[in-house]
């Protein structure tokens, strides 16, 4: 069974999936899958490509945003900030954990001018911790305010 967490009403993280997860996530409305793991960091799980072809087939687009070792920039989360917004149903987001996908999501929504404190209650509510990025968090949202 997949454990997709709910971090908004259109946005779930994921650790990692399999090609068979698809099934749920499309019937859960999920219409976009952003993989946030480098290829060839676990090379015993599935790839981009297999992960792509499955989510191509069951009707839903896919996106790579890989975060590797070196962390976030900027332009990952300006491509996970627009992925969101063009998005018309919901989005699953995984890595290993799915803790660097709710990172890049909370990153993204505080770019867009969300609450650095409502998102942080979110992914806490979802399981995940995000007080290692708050000072970006709160960097990224004072700058949409600007």
């Amino acid at each position: 069974m997949p454990d997709f967490r709910l971090l908004s009403d259109t946005m779930f993280a994921s650790p990692q999936i399999s090609s068979a997860d698809l099934a749920l996530a499309a019937e859960r409305g999920v219409t976009l899958v952003i993989n946030n793991r480098p290829d060839g960091e676990a090379p015993d799980e599935p790839q981009g490509p297999e992960i792509e072809a499955a989510a191509n087939a069951a009707g839903m687009r896919y996106l790579a945003i890989p975060i590797g070792h070196s962390g976030f920039s900027e332009p990952q989360v300006e491509a996970m900030q627009q992925a969101l917004a063009a998005n018309t149903g919901k989005t699953l987001a995984y890595c290993r954990s799915g803790t660097r996908s709710t990172f890049l999501w909370a990153l993204a929504q505080a770019r867009a001018g969300a609450n650095p404190i409502e998102i942080a209650a979110a992914a806490n509510a979802a399981g995940y911790d995000v007080s290692p990025i708050q000072p970006a968090l709160d960097m990224f949202a004072s700058q949409a305010r600007d």
